[in-house]
């Protein structure tokens, strides 16, 4: 059973005012705030509540017992802890999730048809790089190798984003606090982090700066960057060099003379690098703005291009709607490795695997894991799973790819950026203004967020309520083609550019 996006297509006057996702489901969410004692037509139902329900929150649609299963997505979101009758509010007091830390897993490969790359009028402009990716901006990256240097960075960056203004798009430091103090595969993980950041198609260049004394040594990290990407970066140690500042402007100034010889042309959507995430989300996630973005992951990955989902955790009760669509048994193995060892990493730290969602999640209708989860996927659309990457890794086939990162916005849209997305959709039913280090579009999952929000805010996706998905995709899609070919996201007009990583051993 797959999960069903709603296609809703009513005149904006005449819009429902809940909505049952799927014949399946027990439950319908309100699409505004409703009053106990208000009569709604839903699903041709007609329902009595008992109880007012929030914006975004649950209903019962027909008797539920105790123990028995509720479904929304038509699968099961937890267990009633008791008798809930029609028009009882659905949500923590009666509702628990029925995660289980060991589930057996098996491969049931669903048909997802053909996977050829197919035609699209989608087009963007874009940067060509010397190993065939494209990016969406020509950048400068500054990175430090250690924290110790992170302030450095920072100087050097503005400096030199004063000297050579409209050269490139941008020059950029990522301060960091890592890089020493570290060892093993907590080290390891912070420099295929940085090396593979280093190699984003968005960055023309790159300036290593590098203390001299720190475990994250200089000369390795660079031996971790691709040979094809090395002739755009440059390296400073701070402690051997007499001055550090003079010696990162002549890399800069080097990297730049490079840079700036490129120039934007037109590409196909397939050469787009798609992240995919979410972060405050609401009870309308997975209603209006992740099933749009599940429709761009489908339109670029249809035309040959690449679609990055990670965020584990926040999968966790829906895997088995991922592994369905593995390419083969290497890749569905791969998957239930991944789930497993993450479960693994909480139970090792003596946390429960469902302790997810957020209080922000909760206020906005979300209850258990498990419809956090079957509302999260739904930014993967319908494409072939065709990959899973390690923490650090990047980027190998066409396709949707599975990415290990844990669900902490910060360093999962880092993650993103280090596999090499050059553009991240994120939705948002709560708000946030936080960025990472390419274009990351904000889409609000209801109308009050974009309009309380607008310095926030990329896009509308509670448009689909008014419009219907088709025809709210196609105005996403010609968004995400301007913004891929230059036009400013949000966190790029607010200078939220920033990165975090993901630290899992001890510190010296």
């Amino acid at each position: 059973m797959e999960t069903i996006a709603p296609t809703l297509d009513p005149p904006v006057d005449t819009l429902p005012d809940a909505v049952r996702i799927a014949p399946q489901d027990d439950v319908a969410i309100a699409l505004r705030a409703l009053d106990a004692g208000e009569t709604i037509a839903v699903a041709g139902q007609v329902v009595t509540l008992i109880d007012s329900v929030g914006r975004g929150h649950k209903f019962a649609l027909r008797p539920i017992a105790a123990g028995e299963p509720v479904r929304r997505y038509g699968w099961p979101v937890g267990g009633a802890t008791q008798a809930i009758a029609a028009g009882n509010h659905v949500h923590s007091h009666n509702l628990r999730t029925n995660l289980k830390v060991e589930e057996p897993y098996s491969f049931v490969p669903l048909s997802t048809g053909d996977r050829a790359p197919s035609e699209t009028r989608w087009r963007f402009d874009g940067y060509r790089r010397a190993d065939g990716s494209v990016g969406t901006r020509n950048e400068i990256w500054v990175i430090p190798t250690v924290g110790c240097v992170a302030r450095t960075a920072e100087r050097i960056a503005k400096q030199a984003g004063d000297r050579h203004a409209g050269r490139v798009d941008a020059v950029l430091a990522f301060p960091h606090p890592l890089g020493c103090s570290q060892l093993g595969d907590d080290l390891d993980g912070t420099a295929r982090l940085l090396a593979a950041l280093a190699s984003n198609p968005n960055a023309g260049g790159v300036l290593l700066i590098g203390l001299g004394c720190e475990e994250n040594q200089l000369a390795a990290l660079l031996e971790r960057i691709p040979s094809e990407r090395r002739d755009r970066v440059r390296s400073v140690g701070a402690q051997i060099s007499a001055d550090e500042y003079a010696a990162a402007e002549s890399a800069i100034d080097a990297l730049v003379a490079i840079a700036a010889q490129d120039r934007r042309e037109t590409v196909d959507i397939g050469a787009l690098r798609l992240g995919l995430k979410c972060g405050g989300s609401d009870g309308l996630s997975g209603i209006t703005a992740n099933p749009l973005i599940g429709r761009a992951a489908d339109v670029v990955t249809a035309a040959g291009g690449q679609a990055i989902l990670t965020e584990i955790p926040e999968i966790f009760g829906a895997e088995r709607l991922l592994m369905q669509r593995a390419a083969d048994e290497p890749v569905f193995d791969a998957l239930v490795a991944l789930v497993n060892r993450f479960k693994r990493y909480f139970i090792d730290h003596g946390e429960p695997i469902s302790e997810n969602p957020s209080p922000g999640n909760v206020a906005g209708g979300i209850t258990t894991l498990e419809e956090k989860s079957l509302g999260a996927v739904q930014k993967g659309g319908h494409a072939t799973v065709t990959d899973v990457l390690a923490y650090g890794e990047t980027l190998r086939r066409p396709g949707l790819t599975l990415l290990e990162a844990p669900g902490n916005d910060a360093v999962s849209t880092t993650a993103l950026a280090a596999a090499g997305a050059t553009m991240t959709l994120f939705s948002t039913g709560r708000g946030t203004p936080l960025g990472s280090p390419i274009p990351t579009l904000k889409l609000a999952t209801n109308h009050d967020l974009a309009r309380r929000k607008p310095g926030w805010i990329d896009f509308d996706a509670a448009q689909v309520l008014d419009d219907g998905l088709d025809a709210t995709t196609d105005v996403l899609m010609a968004r995400i083609c301007a913004i891929a070919s230059g036009e400013p996201a949000r966190n790029e007009l607010n200078d939220e550019r920033d990165i975090a990583i993901w630290k899992r051993g001890v510190t010296l």
